[in-house]
């Protein structure tokens, strides 16, 4: 099967980071944490949630733990913001260059800010969208932290 655009659009950055990953293909869909683990065979907390939010207007991108649900005001705290809001998906499209339920923790249209949550940290290997809704890839977290360029710190709603 063909690898979607986006998912070699973001093939092609991760080999310019010097990452040699594999993308897989679920022609399922891996849209929501859950559906990624499941189609993966992993669980839900390996699975990378790679999400866009705005931080006094500015788009950041914060890559949680699929079994954690990220604390606003955390995330207001450590991006220094007064206000936050999720993005929109127009938002989310204009700075990373992929659509929701796609974007990967790196490659993006624009240079972002990027918080990892440290719950990722625990694992030997997470997987993350790999730029479409049905790609998905596996990485080491400590080479998702330097790819993306992510500040490591609690982000997981208590």
């Amino acid at each position: 099967m063909p690898v979607p655009t986006n998912a070699s659009r973001f093939a092609h950055a991760a080999t310019d980071l010097g990452l040699e990953l594999e993308v897989r293909e679920f022609p399922e869909g891996t849209r929501t944490a859950e559906d990624a683990a499941r189609a993966v065979g992993v669980q839900v907390g390996q699975i990378v949630k790679s999400l866009v939010f705005m931080a006094d207007g500015n788009p950041v991108l914060c890559l949680v733990s699929g079994a954690n649900r990220l604390d606003a005001a955390r995330l207001a705290a450590v991006s220094s913001a007064g206000h936050i809001a999720r993005a929109t998906a127009n938002e989310a499209r204009d700075a990373t260059g992929y659509a929701i339920g796609g974007v990967p923790p790196f490659g993006h249209a624009q240079q972002l800010p990027v918080y990892c949550d440290r719950d990722l940290l625990q694992h030997e290997v997470v997987w993350a969208a790999a730029g479409a809704p049905s790609s998905v890839f596996a990485i080491e977290p400590g080479k998702l932290v330097a790819a993306s360029g992510a500040i490591v710190t609690d982000l997981k709603e208590e």
